[in-house]
């Protein structure tokens, strides 16, 4: 045990103070949905929020990777996470003039998911750098704990912080969580610089960019987990926007309830990070991959969909959740042994553009189809008719239509797939 503190003991102080400032920004950006959904009342203008920082994440996320295999990986991260709290700043000024807008709320998160979108690669090959390969899997459950944590608590705290204080309140603890991140990073972590090749010093900005490109074309296996994920992920964005629109209108939910439902998918990735940690090399990582997301897209769109309890919410989240840390690690591991330390920047960021763009258009689609399919569809029918009967009557039944929507696709898309990969086969 001591020997692998040892051994960790840099990634440990990265990961657990990055981590905390998630936690901070986290928060933020849940205060400022429940913020914009008491203001507006629609699911489609708060999926926007989300929306706005995920375009620039996909759009320039190429262009990232060949900036952060070019810079400095600990300087790229320290000015983002600056430019990152500035925008926090910003939205605190404009609350305290009484002059936010939704408009002000889009711009500053478009200019967050920027940074974001520079950061991670850069943070994605630092945690490579300082982590030992015998620690891979370890340390990808032990981010996934710390995802989980992030999801259980921001919601919570969140909920609570604004409902004592407002939102300035959230907005100093995302502050202050930066502050320890910031200086954590700045004195106590050291990186070590990689040796350039002789043709990367050569290769123009845009050859870099592509050399991500053509490195994934290589790796068709990749690839294709790639894209399968970019169809998981256009359900789960898609789910995103739904859920606020189910449980906040409905008499047994509000903000209390939606902010518990939330919290129960990282207490499930908790659990799952935990079990990942020590479970031993499973066999066959890609059949893992694509099972896990079968059970969880089969499993909690259809309890959502079907029941108004917040306990079987609760349970729904946690059954969806459970095995996503399962898959991240299975996932991290083939990338980190089958990419060279010298293009993962690259090819992280390419794998953010496919694997991600489908999130924006699955949260644009998920609250499109809220507002102006399933609610109108479901005011229109029958008291006695089929969908009543299934998804109840009132505000937040049209989003249970959506649910069971998103339940069929994300079946057939993990049962298609699931085809498609079971012709590949990955040696360690």
């Amino acid at each position: 045990m001591k020997n692998t503190i040892k051994d960790l003991k840099t990634f440990l102080i990265l990961w657990s103070t990055q981590s905390l400032s998630q936690l901070g920004s986290a928060m933020t950006g849940f205060a400022l949905t429940l913020w914009l959904y008491e203001k507006t009342g629609s699911a489609l203008q708060t999926a926007l929020l989300a929306v706005c920082s995920y375009a620039p994440y996909v759009v320039m996320s190429i262009f990232a990777g060949a900036l952060s295999d070019r810079w400095d990986k600990k300087k790229v991260m320290l000015v983002c996470d600056t430019m990152a709290a500035c925008c926090s700043v910003a939205v605190l000024v404009l609350l305290k003039a009484d002059l936010l807008l939704p408009v002000h709320m889009y711009i500053l998160n478009a200019l967050t998911g920027l940074m974001n979108t520079v950061q991670q690669p850069a943070s994605d090959v630092a945690m490579t750098m300082i982590t030992p390969k015998e620690y891979y899997q370890k340390t990808s459950g032990l981010r996934s704990l710390s995802a989980s944590l992030v999801t259980i608590l921001n919601p919570i705290l969140a909920t609570a912080l604004y409902a004592l204080a407002g939102m300035d309140i959230v907005i100093y603890v995302d502050l202050t969580t930066f502050a320890i991140a910031f200086l954590s990073l700045l004195s106590g972590v050291k990186l070590s610089v990689p040796e350039k090749k002789e043709e990367a010093e050569k290769e123009s900005f845009l050859e870099t960019a592509r050399a991500g490109l053509v490195c994934l074309r290589k790796n068709e296996l990749v690839l294709v987990l790639i894209l399968f994920l970019a169809g998981v992920n256009f359900v789960a964005s898609a789910f995103d926007a739904v859920l606020p629109a189910l449980i906040l209108p409905r008499k047994n939910g509000g903000e209390a309830v939606l902010g518990m439902v939330t919290s129960c998918a990282g207490i499930a990735m908790f659990a799952g990070s935990l079990i990942v940690t020590v479970l031993p090399a499973p066999k066959n990582r890609i059949r893992v991959i694509y099972l896990t997301m079968l059970f969880s897209l089969g499993t909690e769109n259809f309890i959502l969909a079907f029941t108004d309890w917040p306990v079987l919410w609760c349970v729904g989240q946690i059954i969806g959740w459970l095995l996503v840390p399962v898959m991240s690690a299975n996932l991290d591991v083939i990338l980190r042994t089958t990419i060279p330390l010298d293009m993962q920047g690259r090819v992280y960021s390419c794998r953010n553009t496919l694997q991600f763009f489908t999130i924006p258009i699955g949260l644009l689609f998920g609250g499109f189809m809220v507002d102006d399919i399933c609610e109108p569809v479901i005011a229109a029918a029958p008291a006695q008719g089929m969908l009543v009967r299934l998804f109840g009557a009132g505000k937040g039944s049209g989003a249970a239509m959506m649910m069971f929507i998103l339940g069929v696709l994300g079946v057939v898309i993990c049962l298609g797939f699931g085809r498609v990969l079971r012709r590949y086969r990955y040696t360690e």
